[in-house]
C-alpha cells in the first residue's frame, strides 16, 4: 500500500491519519505524483530554482527599463510597497500571535477547564458530521476519527450524524459499535434528510441538537464529511470557551490529503500554508475571516439560537442590481457573519490540526481550480459588502480593513501586470523579461516566508503563487459582477429562480456590461497613471502628451 501523501508536508503532524485512511488510491499518478512532490521540497530543486532566477537576471536588462519608462518602475514599486508591506504585516501579526499570544492564551484555556471541571463539571461536546457523497474509505476513516475522539472527550459526547444515504446510516453504525462498543459514553445521533443541500442538512441536525437540550457550556464541533480530526481535539479546544466567555467560535490549522496529480497536491499545500499565516494574523485581533466547515467548534447556545439557524438555512442578502441573492453555498460565512455582527470573538488555535481528504471536481488543473475558485470567491464576495456595513467600530479596525482588501486586492494584482502589458507591448518588449525576472525573485521570497508555516516548501510554489495572484484577480473580478452565479463542486443541489427567460438575460447582459465597464476603466487608470508618471523621453508617452520625442 502506497504511503499517503500530505501535499503541505506537515507529516509529524498528519501522520497519524495514516492509520485511519483504509485505502489509498494507488496507480501510476499517484506513485509519479508523490515523487515529484517529494523532490520539489528538496535543497536540490530549490538550488535549481535559483540557477533559473541568476540565469535570467544575466540575460536582462536592468539598466534599460529606466531609460525606457521609469512610470512602471515607480508604480510596479508603489503597488510593491503597499501589497507585501501588507503582507509583512500579517507576517509579523502572525508571529505575535503563535510565538507570544497563543501560548498565554492556551494556559489560560487549560487553567479554566481545571477549575471550572471542579464546580460545575466537564462540558458535554456535540460532533456534528455532514456526509453527502463522499466514497466510502473517506466516509470510514472520518468517522472513525470521529468516535476515537467523542471517547477521548472529557464530559462525553454525542457524534450527530447528518446524511442522504442509507449506505452511510448502515456504515456509521458499523463503526459505532466497533470503536465505542456497548459500554460507552459516546451516543450517536442520525439525521438523515432528502439531499436539499447542505444548509439543510445543517439546520435539521442543529434542532436535533437543541432537542437534547444542551447546557450553557456545552460546544458543538461541526465537521465536514472530508475531514479527520484528532483524537484530542475536544480537550485541547473546549478549554477555551470556559476561559472567555465572550468566544463563540474556533476554528484549526489544516493538512491536506489529495486525491490527484502532482500540481494539485502542491497547489493544496500552499493554500493551506498560506491559510496557517493568514488565520494566525487575525487570530491576533479574536476574529478570524472564515469558520471553516471543515471544523469549527461552537457554544451550543449559538447553535440553539433559532436566529442562527435560519441564518444558516437561509441567508440572502439584497443586491441593487441582482435582486435577492438566495445562498446556495457558503453556509460557514453565513455562521461567521452571524457571530461576527453579535460581537462574538472567533478563535484561531494553530497547535491542533484537522486533516482534510480533498478531492479535486476534474481531473485536469485549470478547469478544477476555476471551479473551486468560483465557489470559494463567491461565498467570500457575497457576505463581503454586509460585513464591511458593519463598520470598524463595531468589528475592529484590522478586522474592516482586512475584509475591505479583500475588494482591493483583486485590482492591484492585476494593476502590476497591467502595466507591464501596456509599457511591453507599445514601447519596451524586454520590459516582459524584466517582469519576469520580478515575478520569479518576489515570489520566491514569498515561498522562503512560508517556512515560517510549514518545516518543508514545495520549489514550485512561486509558480502556483503568480497563479493564484493573477488568475484568482480574474475570477474574483468576473465573480463580483456576478454574484448569482453559485454552484457546489460535489452537490447538484440548484436553487430555483422564479425570474423569466428575459428577465434572466437582462440580468446577465447587466452584469456583462458593469464588468466590461469596470475592466475599461481600470486600464485607463493604469494607462493614465503611467502616462504621467513617463519621463519626457518614453517616446510614446511623450507623443501622447504633445511633447518631442527627440528634443
Amino acid at each position: 500500500m502506497a504511503k499517503t501523501q500530505y501535499a503541505d508536508g506537515y507529516g509529524a503532524v498528519a501522520a497519524p491519519v495514516d492509520r485511519l485512511l483504509t485505502k489509498v488510491r494507488d496507480g501510476r499518478d499517484a506513485r509519479s505524483a508523490s515523487r515529484l512532490v517529494a523532490w520539489s521540497e528538496t535543497l536540490e530543486a530549490h538550488l535549481a530554482y535559483i540557477a533559473l532566477i541568476l540565469c535570467i537576471a544575466s540575460v536582462t536588462p536592468l539598466d534599460s527599463l529606466a531609460s525606457a519608462h521609469s512610470g512602471a518602475l515607480f508604480g510596479l514599486g508603489f503597488l510593491a510597497v503597499w501589497r507585501y508591506g501588507w503582507g509583512l504585516a500579517h507576517f509579523v501579526r502572525s508571529n505575535i500571535y503563535r510565538s507570544i499570544v497563543f501560548p498565554k492564551m492556551r494556559a489560560e484555556a487549560e487553567d479554566a477547564m481545571r477549575e471550572s471541571a471542579d464546580i460545575d463539571g466537564d462540558q458535554h461536546v456535540f460532533l456534528l458530521v455532514t456526509s453527502f457523497r463522499i466514497d466510502g474509505d473517506t466516509t470510514s476513516a472520518v468517522y472513525r476519527a470521529a468516535f476515537e475522539a467523542a471517547k477521548q472527550a472529557p464530559g462525553g459526547a454525542t457524534v450527530v450524524a447528518s446524511i442522504v444515504e442509507m449506505g452511510d446510516q448502515r456504515l456509521i453504525k458499523l463503526i459505532y459499535r466497533l470503536i465505542c462498543g456497548e459500554d460507552t459514553n459516546v451516543r450517536l445521533v442520525i439525521t438523515r434528510i432528502a439531499g436539499t443541500g447542505k444548509r439543510d442538512a445543517l439546520a435539521y441536525a442543529f434542532r436535533a441538537i437543541s432537542r437534547q437540550e444542551p447546557k450553557a457550556d456545552d460546544v458543538v464541533a461541526v465537521i465536514d464529511g472530508d475531514s479527520i480530526v484528532p483524537p484530542d481535539f475536544v480537550s485541547k479546544c473546549i478549554g477555551f470557551f470556559r476561559a472567555d466567555r465572550s468566544v463563540g467560535a474556533l476554528t484549526t490549522d489544516e493538512v491536506s490529503h489529495v486525491h490527484g496529480k502532482a500540481k494539485f497536491h502542491i497547489w493544496y499545500s500552499l493554500r493551506f500554508a498560506q491559510r496557517h499565516i493568514l488565520m494566525s494574523s487575525n487570530g491576533l485581533s479574536r476574529k478570524v475571516l472564515t469558520l471553516t466547515g471543515r471544523m469549527s467548534m461552537f457554544r451550543a447556545s449559538i447553535v440553539c439560537n433559532p436566529d442562527f439557524v435560519r441564518q444558516v438555512e437561509s441567508d440572502y442578502v439584497d443586491h441593487w442590481r441582482l435582486g435577492r441573492l438566495t445562498f446556495l453555498t457558503g453556509d460557514d460565512k453565513s455562521s461567521w457573519f452571524w457571530l461576527l455582527r453579535n460581537r462574538y470573538k472567533m478563535l484561531y488555535i494553530p497547535d491542533v490540526v484537522v486533516a482534510t481528504v480533498e478531492e479535486p471536481p476534474s481531473r485536469h488543473f485549470l478547469p478544477a481550480a476555476t471551479q473551486l475558485m468560483v465557489r470559494w470567491f463567491g461565498n467570500m464576495l457575497r457576505t463581503n459588502s454586509r460585513a464591511l456595513a458593519l463598520g470598524p467600530s463595531r468589528i475592529g479596525f484590522f478586522t474592516w480593513w482586512t475584509i475591505f482588501d479583500q475588494r482591493v486586492s483583486m485590482w492591484t494584482s492585476l494593476a502590476g501586470l497591467a502595466m507591464v502589458l501596456l509599457v511591453g507591448l507599445f514601447e519596451a518588449p524586454f520590459a516582459f523579461l524584466i517582469y519576469l525576472l520580478w515575478v520569479l525573485a518576489t515570489r520566491y521570497m514569498l515561498t522562503l516566508m512560508l517556512f515560517n508555516s510549514r518545516r518543508r516548501v514545495s520549489a514550485f510554489y512561486p509558480f502556483f503563487i503568480y497563479f493564484n495572484q493573477i488568475y484568482g484577480s480574474v475570477i474574483k473580478t468576473y465573480i463580483f459582477f456576478h454574484l448569482n452565479k453559485q454552484k457546489w463542486t460535489r452537490q447538484k443541489t440548484t436553487l430555483s429562480d422564479n425570474r423569466t427567460r428575459f428577465e434572466s438575460r437582462v440580468r446577465e447582459a447587466s452584469s456583462t456590461l458593469v464588468h466590461a465597464i469596470a475592466l475599461t476603466v481600470f486600464v485607463t487608470i493604469v494607462a493614465v497613471v503611467l502616462g504621467q508618471l513617463a519621463i519626457p523621453e518614453a517616446p510614446i508617452f511623450a507623443m501622447a502628451y504633445g511633447l518631442d520625442p527627440i528634443n
